[in-house]
C-alpha cells in the first residue's frame, strides 16, 4: 500500500490550461475555424480564413470611421423607463440596470457628430452589447433627435446597425419606433440630405423592417447576417430548406436588397466618397 501511494504522488499532473492560453484563440462565427486572436485584432477584427467581420464595439466603430478626436456625443444621459412594468424571469428595470453597469451606457444607441475625412457627418450607432441592440423608445428617440439636428445643420446622416430587432419589454411602444424613425428619415429625403445605412452582423427584426433598409445607399459588411426572422424560424414555418448562405450580405446583394458590400478597412473612404457625392 505504501509503494502504491509513493508511485501515485510521483505521477505527472495533467497540464493546466491557463487563462491566457484560453484567451489566445477565437472561433469564427462563419467558417467555424479556430483563429489566433491577435491576428484577428491586427486585421480590424476580420477572420483571416473566410473574411468574416467579427462584431466590434461602438467605440471601435467610431475610431474606424471618424477623424481622430472629432466625435461629440449627444444625449448620452437619455435612459429607458418601464412603462409596462414588464417582468419575465427578471424585471425589465433589473435587466436595464445590469446592461448599464456592463456597458457604461444608458441604452443601445449612440448618436453624435464627427468629421469624416474633413467632412461633418451625423452618426447613429447601435450597440449590440446592450440588450442585443434592441430598439426601444430611447433608441427611436435618439435616432429622431439626431435627424432633427442634421436637418438644422444640413448634414448627412450615417446609421450603423447591429440589432436583434424591437425590444419586447416595451411592447407596442417599441414597435412604434419603426414608424417614428421611418417618418424622420422621410424628412431627410424631403430636405435632400443623404441617409446612408451600414448593416453589420447581425441586423434583424423590426430594425431591418424599418430604418435600416431606408438608406439612399445601403452598405453591408462581408458575411453579415441580415433579415427579419431568423433562418430556423423561417424553415420551421414554411417547411422547406433555405438556400445556401441565405440572409448573408452576399445573398442580399445578389437579390438586390442592398447596394454594396464593403470591407472594414475600406469603409471610411467609401462612406466619405458617398457623402461627398451627395
Amino acid at each position: 500500500m505504501a509503494w502504491f501511494k509513493k508511485q501515485k504522488t510521483t505521477e505527472p499532473e495533467p497540464p493546466k490550461r491557463s487563462k491566457i492560453s484560453e484567451g489566445m484563440w477565437l472561433k469564427c462565427n462563419h467558417c467555424r475555424e479556430i483563429v489566433y486572436r491577435k491576428e484577428v485584432e491586427r486585421n480590424n477584427k476580420v477572420c483571416p480564413k473566410c473574411d468574416y467581420h467579427f462584431p466590434i464595439s461602438v467605440t471601435e466603430r467610431i475610431a474606424l470611421l471618424v477623424d481622430l478626436g472629432t466625435f461629440k456625443e449627444w444625449d448620452a444621459e437619455l435612459g429607458p423607463q418601464d412603462p409596462l412594468n414588464f417582468q419575465d424571469t427578471k424585471s425589465y428595470k433589473d435587466r436595464v440596470k445590469a446592461h448599464q453597469g456592463k456597458t457604461g451606457r444608458k441604452d443601445a444607441m449612440m448618436i453624435g457628430e464627427g468629421m469624416m475625412n474633413g467632412r461633418r457627418v451625423v452618426l447613429c450607432l447601435f450597440d449590440f452589447s446592450f440588450m442585443g441592440g434592441s430598439m426601444g423608445s430611447v433608441v427611436g428617440e435618439k435616432i429622431c433627435r439626431a435627424i432633427d439636428r442634421a436637418l438644422e445643420a444640413k448634414l448627412p446622416v450615417i446609421l450603423v446597425t447591429t440589432s436583434g430587432g424591437a425590444r419586447m419589454q416595451e411592447g407596442i411602444l417599441s414597435l412604434m419606433q419603426m414608424a417614428k424613425t421611418s417618418a424622420a428619415v422621410a424628412k431627410l429625403g424631403e430636405a435632400k440630405l443623404a441617409f446612408i445605412c451600414l448593416l453589420a452582423d447581425p441586423t434583424f427584426g423590426g430594425v431591418t423592417a424599418s430604418v435600416a433598409m431606408l438608406g439612399d445607399v445601403i452598405l453591408a459588411e462581408p458575411k453579415a447576417l441580415i433579415g427579419f426572422a431568423g433562418p430556423r424560424v423561417i424553415e420551421q414555418t414554411i417547411k422547406q430548406q433555405l438556400p445556401d448562405q441565405f440572409q448573408r450580405a452576399e445573398f442580399l446583394l445578389e437579390h438586390g436588397m442592398i447596394d454594396m458590400i464593403v470591407e472594414r478597412k475600406q469603409l471610411k473612404e467609401t462612406l466619405s466618397t458617398l457623402v461627398a457625392h451627395f
